[in-house]
């Protein structure tokens, strides 16, 4: 588990990025991967075997990364690469924020596409509800005729 700032963020409100986050992510990054692609990115630094990440194994594909222990077309080698966030110099605070950073970006997207599909919902009641009105004020006016 990771400290408290960490939670607010997270789109699972549990301070790890799971799979699906993760597919976002990645796609937010410009690179999105099969499902199968995202569980061997969580495998390859999943310690405790979650198949989530914490902030600890986040931190440990940037080690990994920077140790070349990381195959080149490998997803993690990816996300170390375009998140261009380098540990050894801007160090674990760095990673922290960037990793919060991606965890609110996720949370607020899917928040955003939530509120995209209410809207949707909501038209096409209103489209439902008018369409009832036109069909009933019909029958009206031909019970006049």
């Amino acid at each position: 588990p990771l400290s408290l700032c960490t939670h607010r963020y997270d789109a699972g409100r549990d301070g790890f990025i799971d799979l699906m986050e993760l597919k976002l992510m990645m796609e937010k990054l410009g690179a999105p991967q099969t499902h199968l692609g995202l569980k061997n990115m969580i495998k390859e630094v999943d310690e405790d075997f979650d198949s989530k990440l914490s902030f600890r194994e986040f931190l440990l594909i940037f080690r990994k990364a920077a140790a070349g222990e990381l195959q080149e077309d490998s997803g993690l080698h990816v996300l170390a690469r375009l998140s261009e966030i380098d540990v050894s110099t801007e160090g674990v605070k760095g990673a922290k924020s960037f990793f919060e950073a991606k965890v609110q970006a996720i949370n607020v997207s899917s928040r955003f596409e939530e509120e995209i599909k209410a809207e949707q919902e909501e038209r096409k009641k209103q489209a439902e509800e008018l369409k009832q009105r036109k069909a009933a004020f019909k029958e009206l006016q031909s019970t006049f005729k």
